[in-house]
């Protein structure tokens, strides 16, 4: 890309979101296609405008976004945390809005793994007395 493009990762649960941000529009785009049809949840799109929303940035990036791994609400939040820390690249400024907000706090909760001996993470085998 050109050199005035912002790029940020984001990372949630097992979703990795590559953002680039270029003046423009407000347009975005997720692994090619358009943000509604790629995500196809209204909520989940209101979730990724919102580092615009607290900025007062709306329609002055077009997104441009890879993401891979973990299902849509994860790549979701992988993708805000990104834009977040791009828009914060372009006007540190923006800090302490974008924080406040908690869009750059990384969500440190992560699937827990299964245990021998054990059903699952936390789930036991049946207990029989006799």
């Amino acid at each position: 890309m050109k050199g005035s493009d912002l790029y940020a990762t984001g990372r949630r649960k097992e979703s990795v979101a590559r953002v680039w941000l270029t003046p423009g529009s407000g347009n975005i785009r997720v692994n090619q296609k358009e943000l509604l049809d790629y995500f196809r949840r209204p909520t989940l799109e209101m979730i990724i405008r919102q580092p615009f929303i607290v900025t007062n940035t709306v329609g002055q990036y077009d997104v441009k976004a890879t993401v891979k791994g973990g299902g849509l609400t994860g790549q979701a939040g992988a993708m805000v945390l990104g834009i977040s820390r791009a828009i914060l690249r372009q006007n540190e400024e923006l800090r302490k809005p974008l924080r406040d907000a908690g869009f750059l706090t990384r969500d440190p909760r992560e699937k827990e793994r299964k245990k021998y001996g054990q059903a699952g993470a936390r789930k036991r085998f049946q207990f029989s007395k006799r």
